[in-house]
């Protein structure tokens, strides 16, 4: 069982946006391209990935960094970014969220999309993010969070077949997917197996993502214990008002 969030990214790197097209796709794009436009301000995304979510946002000329763990998937993430105009290229940076490499009141806006704290799966690593986060915004700078309400919902199950199509490679590529619940520690647990047919070479990755449920109310408690404070809540991404069945929680807070 992983016991970090950041556990099994590295080896997910070659499939994120093969698996990613078939489930968010691009459906938060323009939700978080207009927050980021209309605030124009230095932005930095944590856990940028393989900047499925950072290129279409330094197409807008906002100035944008971008922040991973994982060196696999900052590598997609440069092959990306270098189809951009070079005054629109933004950095990348390898570092942990938790310890930011950057000086205090640097940015504006700080953003954490699609699920990335609940990869946090305990309070010190919270804590430790939102507190950095607080200390590279500016005083009235924004932090934005993008959670996945759903996740306590999900059945268990193993070895389901969840996708199978062509790679970017040309080869046949299947997903099988298995589901483990901890209700006591909040947590669902995927272990994936990805495996990629090309001619008569076939390749095997298994790993396993760990992530935590993250109620509303729990968040903003965190958040005002570093100066934080929530100003709006969406639930999808068109901009909807919360609800019990909503697609994301979509949160905004502002820096006191």
């Amino acid at each position: 069982m992983a016991t970090e969030g950041w556990e099994g990214w590295d080896a997910y790197a070659d499939f994120y946006d093969w698996e990613n097209a078939r489930t968010l796709g691009r459906r938060d794009v323009a939700f978080w391209r207009g927050i980021v436009r209309d605030l124009n301000v230095p932005t930095l995304e944590l856990g940028c990935g393989t900047g499925r979510l950072l290129s279409p946002l330094a197409r807008t000329g906002v100035p944008m960094v971008g922040l991973d763990r994982s060196a696999a998937m900052l590598a997609y993430a440069r092959r990306r970014l270098a189809r951009l105009p070079r005054a629109v290229r933004p950095p990348l940076v390898r570092g942990d969220m938790r310890h930011l490499p950057f000086r205090r009141a640097r940015f504006g806006m700080v953003l954490a999309a699609y699920g990335l704290t609940q990869s946090l799966v305990n309070d010190v690593d919270l804590d430790g993010m939102l507190a950095e986060i607080a200390r590279v915004l500016r005083r009235g700078g924004i932090a934005a969070f993008d959670l996945v309400p759903d996740l306590p919902a999900w059945d268990e199950y193993r070895d389901r077949l969840i996708f199978r199509g062509r790679s970017r490679r040309g080869g046949r590529i299947t997903l099988t997917e298995s589901v483990r619940q901890h209700p006591r520690r909040g947590v669902t647990i995927f272990d994936d197996e990805f495996v990629e047919a090309r001619g008569r070479r076939v390749e095997r990755r298994r790993f396993t993502l760990t992530f935590r449920t993250i109620p509303l109310d729990y968040l903003r408690v965190h958040l005002e214990k570093v100066g934080l404070r929530i100003i709006a809540c969406y639930g999808d991404y068109r901009g909807g008002p919360l609800r019990p069945d909503a697609d994301a929680w979509l949160v905004l807070a502002r820096k006191r």
